[in-house]
Formats: structure tokens, sequence, C-alpha cells
């Protein structure tokens, strides 16, 4: 117990002193992020940027062709992804995008946990995703847009990575992976919430990151939260079943849900299918 107790000691004392070694965002997820804050930037440059990054020019066509974007004609070229998504939306899309890039490891052991990881953020995000396509079918004037909610969704667990990272120079620590996972429970929210500041995302992700676990933070108004912990609930990481359908019954009362069992439907499933595909 020694070492575990001694990890978690570094990590809240990292985390104080603002000493813990962040993850840093994939550079062409930088180097997108740039140009579109550039007023002078157009599709064609914004295309070119992309195109040099061959998984990221792959994900902008899946996303372009997707059930999400409502497919249409089918879009072959980097440029006709950029022309369809908008390059108002490329900078969330392509972050997201970009991300998986940040979630691995030489460490064998930390490598499974990372992809372990990933693949539950994975699927939160996609059901987050799927439920505000068919939200925003029916609230066509609601604030809420569904590329910041697709990289809030795959950013709220980013806090894993560096408690991993830590644990790497402790291997004790894997021992006990419950121990490793209380960690995780414990503390990577507030770390989450720290890489984003280091990535110059906006305050809105930060509150994401921080509160979407804690559900004492219950907002009255639709919000990306309801979205990602819907999300949470379909896959079992809120365990309370009385928790559960609260929480469902609150996403019925404000329209994210059709009905409690829509989750069950072939019509959502069809779609959760489609939707993960674009991240495989």
């Amino acid at each position: 117990m020694g070492t575990e107790n001694a990890l978690y000691t570094i990590l809240v004392e990292k985390i104080k002193q603002k000493s813990l070694v962040l993850p840093t965002l994939p550079e062409v997820a930088l180097r997108v992020r740039e140009a579109a804050d550039d007023p002078q930037i157009n599709l064609g440059d914004m295309s070119d940027i992309i195109a040099h990054d061959p998984a990221l020019s792959m994900g902008m066509l899946k996303v372009a062709n997707s059930a999400i974007l409502g497919r249409g004609v089918k879009v072959e070229t980097v440029n006709q992804a950029v022309t369809r998504i908008g390059l108002r939306q490329i900078k969330s899309v392509a972050t997201a995008m970009a991300l998986e890039q940040v979630f691995v490891s030489e460490n064998e052991i930390v490598s499974l946990y990372l992809k372990k990881s990933w693949a539950k953020t994975i699927e939160v995000a996609s059901v987050a995703m799927v439920l505000m396509t068919f939200y925003q079918r029916d609230h066509k004037h609601s604030p809420l847009t569904l590329d910041t909610l697709t990289l809030a969704a795959l950013i709220h667990s980013i806090g894993v990575l560096p408690i991993l990272t830590e644990a790497e120079n402790h291997p004790d620590v894997f021992a006990n992976p419950t121990f490793l996972q209380q960690a995780i429970i414990k503390l990577s929210n507030k770390i989450g919430a720290e890489i984003t500041i280091a990535w110059d995302l906006s305050q809105e992700f930060t509150d994401i990151v921080l509160n979407w676990s804690d559900l004492t933070v219950l907002p009255a108004e639709v919000h990306y939260l309801d979205f990602i912990r819907a999300g949470a609930i379909h896959n079992g990481i809120f365990k309370n079943e009385s928790t559960q359908e609260v929480l469902l019954k609150s996403y019925v009362a404000k329209g994210i849900l059709p009905d409690i069992d829509f989750m069950s439907s072939d019509e959502f499933k069809d779609m959760h299918r489609d939707v993960k595909d674009m991240f495989s």
C-alpha cells in the first residue's frame, strides 16, 4: 500500500505545484486550430494543411460522409470534406480526430490501459453525438453545436493520461489495478481540466471536463453535460440504477430522449454503429 499512497501523494502534489507533465495536442491539430483562427484562411488553405496528415484526412472524409452530417452525395477528397464540414466546425472536428494520437505509450501495461480508456471514450462520445444529432433535428435553433459536443465528449476523460504516465514511473502500482482506478476516479477530472487550460481550450470545455461525473452539477437547461452523461449511462459508467433512471427521465423531460428506452431502439443502434465507424 505504501507505493500506492506515495503515487497518490505525488499526483496531488504535482497538481498543486502545476508540475504534472501534461500531454500536448498533436502537431496537426495545433496547425489546424491556428489556421482556423486566421481571418484570412480559406477552404483551400485548410484542405492543404489537413491533407498533409493521412490519418486526419481519412478522419475528415469519414465525418463528412457520416450519417450525422446527412450523408448526401459522397465526398471523396479532403477539399470536399472540408467544404461540407465548414471552416467554423473544422477546428473542433480536427482536434477531435487527432486525439487518438495522444492515447499511446511504449510501456505495454500503460498502453493497454490507454487503449481501454480510448475505447470507452469513443463509446461515450458516439452515444452523445447520436443523441445530439437527433436532438438538433427537432431543435434547430439550439445554441448547442455537434462539433463542440464531439470535442468535449472525446476529452471528457483526458485526465487519465498523466495519471497513467506517472504510474509508469512506479511499476509496483500495477500490481493493484483497483488503486489505479480509484486514482483515476478521484483525480482525473481535475487533471483533465488543467489539460484543457494548457491546450488553450475555452472555459466551456474546462467546466465540462471538471464536472461531467459530478452529479451535484445538474444544469436546468439542455447542456453538453447531459449528452455526455447519457453516453456514460449507456456504457455502465454510472452504475447506480436509481441514478440512471432519474437522469434518463430528466433527459426525456428536456427533449434529449424521445423516451426512456430510446437507446435500445433500432433507430438509435443503427446511427450509433455508423458514428463509431468514424473512429475506426
